[in-house]
């Protein structure tokens, strides 16, 4: 990337992603400059290939470190004109019970989510500033709607979600828009990658709470398994409206799903509750005591 060049720039973190790919790809060809942000090196073979207008670059959001090593790197390229978009894609899903989440795993959930996300923001704000950009922060509409097992993710998007709305009535008169974006389920590896952290992380708890949810766990999935998710580029597309288009939403909903559970936030608690657990297959029947449960694992 030229540091004189004039089209605008953006960074991406979490640009190794399916969502994240996806959006530097579009945001390439309406001719912006991306600098992809990813987590590690190895992340670096990942990246879309062939685009001449991307620049690559590391960036933990959990490592104050390398967030400064990366807006080091990156300085030459924004000194004159600055960064027109920031795109807090980075972020990762802790999912399962409450009662069973070990607390790390929980730690990490608001470290990537919600520390990580203000602390990359805070760092390129200056430059921001200087072109006059914004921030586009992807959220989640379990932030709005909370569903079972969900509940870490949603907390800390909820968090995200509330900081979005400080930081945009904070920057409006210093030149700075701030834009939340939020899907519901998308197509990507994102959730098998959230599959797999659960299976490494373990539960908390005693084995008897552990039985307890073995059967709504299975009832939750198989019913999540028949929700159609949104296809990671009608995703992209939207992203990419709210990071190029002149006057941009305040919010933007991804996802049928996202819809519907954004109207159940207007619904009385209990009747929302109700819609909520049939939605998943979820009864009295799905948690049978431990002693019945135990053939379950």
């Amino acid at each position: 990337m030229s540091p004189t060049s004039s089209a605008p720039v953006a960074l991406v973190t979490g640009a190794a992603g399916g969502l994240g790919s996806a959006t530097i790809k579009k945001l390439s060809d309406a001719g912006w400059q991306v600098i992809a942000a990813v987590r590690t090196p190895e992340a670096l073979s990942a990246l879309p290939l062939g685009l001449a207008a991307v620049t690559p670059v590391v960036l933990d959001v959990t490592d104050p470190d390398s967030i400064h090593a990366a807006a080091a790197t990156v300085a030459p390229v924004l000194a004159d004109h600055g960064l027109d978009a920031l795109v807090n894609n980075a972020g990762v899903i802790v999912q399962g019970p409450v009662e069973l989440v070990p607390p790390h795993a929980l730690r990490r959930q608001f470290e990537i989510n919600v520390l990580g996300q203000i602390a990359v923001t805070q760092a390129f704000l200056p430059a921001l500033r200087r072109a006059g950009g914004r921030v586009v922060n992807v959220g989640a509409v379990t932030a709005r709607t909370a569903v079972p097992f969900f509940g870490p993710v949603a907390a800390s998007k909820a968090a995200l979600a509330s900081l979005n709305d400080t930081l945009r009535l904070e920057l409006k008169f210093l030149g700075v828009d701030v834009v939340l974006v939020e899907p519901g389920a998308l197509e990507t590896e994102i959730f098998h990658k959230a599959d797999k952290a659960a299976a490494d992380d373990g539960w908390a708890g005693e084995t008897e709470a552990r039985q307890r949810y073995v059967k709504a766990l299975g009832d939750a999935q198989a019913a999540a398994a028949k929700q159609k998710a949104t296809p990671v580029e009608k995703a992209a597309g939207t992203l990419t409206k709210a990071i190029t288009t002149r006057r941009p939403a305040t919010r933007y909903l991804i996802g049928q799903d996202a819809r519907a559970l954004s109207f159940l936030r207007i619904l009385p608690d209990r009747f929302r509750d109700g819609l909520l657990l049939r939605t998943l297959g979820l009864s009295r029947a799905s948690y049978p005591k431990p002693a019945e449960s135990a053939h379950a694992r």
